[in-house]
């Protein structure tokens, strides 16, 4: 069984969304180690609402934050002190999908950061989401996975397409691009049901 690290060039570009389709597709398990904020409707509650199937099983976070910051300044707010150690992976014997926090380089503690938690056994799949300035995290993204030695399965792009942008993305950073999602005007089980049965083909070949 396989094991995908879902992570983002930053906050808010879709890492979630596509969890719910690489699980779907997959028919995975799920679990986001750090949620930090929306305790009531956590990333976990939103992607186990997105899919259909009846296999995949939610795992439960290593840590819940309170609040919505960076792990390591919500951790300092609840006087605790996030150690990675003790963020150990849920025993499955499905297929699991994992979800980071943010950006590569978020911190935790004083010293690791969501990278860290990545390890040479899992398949990275890199979100990218179009705006000024996002070519450039998404090769510094490329470049920080490459540096640490670990296997990058492909980039998937959400939002409308930016031919320029994804070429020079692909060709700089010579990344193999997944797919993407288009700018939906509404995402519900249907939709993702439909993504999921688009991308799974791609997604049992990595």
């Amino acid at each position: 069984m396989n094991k995908y690290f879902i992570t983002g060039i930053g906050t808010d570009v879709g890492k979630t969304v596509v969890s719910a389709i690489v699980t779907e597709a997959l028919e995975a398990d799920y679990w986001k180690p750090v949620q930090a904020g929306e305790l009531q409707h956590t990333d976990t509650h939103s992607v186990m609402d997105l899919i259909s199937n009846s296999k995949s099983r939610a795992h439960d976070h290593s840590y819940a934050l309170k609040t919505p910051m960076s792990p390591h300044a919500a951790a300092e707010i609840d006087k605790i002190h996030i150690n990675i150690d003790t963020i150990i992976e849920p025993e499955t014997a499905n297929h699991l999908v994992i979800e980071g926090a943010g950006g590569l380089l978020v911190p935790l503690n004083q010293k690791d950061t969501i990278i860290d938690l990545i390890k040479k056994d899992y398949k990275v799949i890199l979100v990218s989401r179009h705006y000024l300035g996002s070519i450039n995290h998404t090769l510094l993204s490329i470049n920080e996975l490459r540096r640490r030695g670990l296997e990058i399965a492909g980039v998937i792009f959400n939002g409308d397409e930016h031919p320029s942008t994804e070429n020079i993305i692909k060709d700089i950073g010579k990344v193999e691009v997944l797919g993407r999602i288009n700018e939906e005007p509404v995402l519900n089980k249907s939709v993702i049901r439909s993504y999921a049965n688009l991308f799974k083909s791609r997604l049992e070949t990595i």
